[in-house]
Formats: structure tokens, sequence, C-alpha cells
């Protein structure tokens, strides 16, 4: 096995591991995909791994029920820093409007990696909001949105930006979708990381 077939599969493992040990909430483990300067964006949360870890047990003790399903990735590598995209999905259960419904996103995770005292950790990861739907657990429930709260997001994550904001978070409104200049600054920030500029 080459050194770069062990990295990738490295890189591999820890976005595997992020989405089973975040989902599975466990959070000692979930802890070591970071660097201890590791920092989260979300459309809920943007702030450090620590910090991400904290808020995302305050929430489940709330009743916050979230999850994530991983598909392909690609993986670009130069020497000890790395960008890899996988697609993914982001579903959450929640009431809107008095109705329980299951809201699910599709996208990317763009994640900026880099290898430390030979170990691969996570710097950011900023998700890329593709599309996303809303519907009722129950498939005879009416929901009726307000199309003003709706207008407030992006196409790619309106509707999960709708549950959240309903259940009192503070959702970003400017998060990286299928095109426009969010992704472009995503990319050109991706691209700096592997020259060796900084991550923010």
């Amino acid at each position: 096995m080459t050194p770069e077939t062990e990295d990738r599969l490295a890189i591999r493992e820890l976005i595997e591991n992020w989405a089973i040990l975040r989902d599975a909430r466990l959070w000692d483990e979930f802890r070591k995909v970071w660097h201890d300067d590791g920092v989260m964006q979300a459309t809920w949360f943007q702030g450090t791994c620590d910090e991400f870890i904290k808020v995302s047990q305050e929430g489940y003790e709330k009743g916050v029920r979230i999850l994530h399903f991983l598909g392909g990735t690609t993986i670009e590598i130069n020497a000890h820093r790395a960008v890899a995209q996988t697609k993914m999905t982001i579903s959450q259960r929640g009431p809107v409007d008095g109705v329980v419904c299951d809201v699910v996103c599709t996208g990317r995770f763009y994640d900026f990696f880099e290898k430390r005292f030979s170990q691969w950790g996570l710097v950011l990861r900023q998700p890329i909001y593709e599309k996303d739907r809303c519907d009722p657990v129950d498939p005879s429930a009416t929901l009726k949105l307000d199309q003003s709260i709706l207008d407030l997001y992006p196409e790619g994550y309106r509707h999960l930006a709708y549950l959240q904001h309903k259940i009192g978070y503070k959702v970003k409104r400017d998060m990286p979708g299928l095109d426009g200049p969010e992704l472009e600054a995503l990319y050109a920030r991706g691209r700096g990381w592997l020259e060796g500029k900084e991550a923010q």
C-alpha cells in the first residue's frame, strides 16, 4: 500500500467516523476525529468542535433529532493537507407548525484536513446544502408553511432552516448551495488551504 493510499484511507475513516459517532452520541470518540482547533459550520451552529459537541448534547436532551447518511467521497491531497467532498443527507425530525415532520437535506460535506505529527484530523467542516424537502411523518396530516419564513433562507436548505427556526435556533442565511458566490468562495478557500493558506 502506498503512502498516498494510506492517507486516503485514513481521511475516509475520519469522514465515516464523524457521521456514525456523532449520531450515536459517542462524544469521546467523536472528538478524536478533530484537531484541537477544529471548527464546525452548520445552518444552526458555527464554532469550535468542542462547542459543537456541547450544543449537540444539549439539543438531544431537548428533543432535537438529527441524523446523517454518507455517499461517495473525493479527496485531494497536497503534502500534509487535504480537501475532501462527501455526498451526504441530513435528516431532522421535529414539529413544524404542530405537525411532526421529517426534513431531509441533500448536499456535500466539504472538509479541510491536515496531517499533524503523523495524524490526520479535521480542521474545518463546511456543508454544502443542495436541496431539501419537508414531509409529515403522518401522510394524512395537513401542513401549511409560512412562506415569509421560507423566503428568509436559500433554496438549498430553506425547509431545514424553517424547522430549525421554529424550534428556536438562529439559522445562518448564507451557507453554500448548489451554485452561487458562496460556493465559489468555498472552492477558493479549499484551493488556498491546499496551497498553505489558513482555512478561515
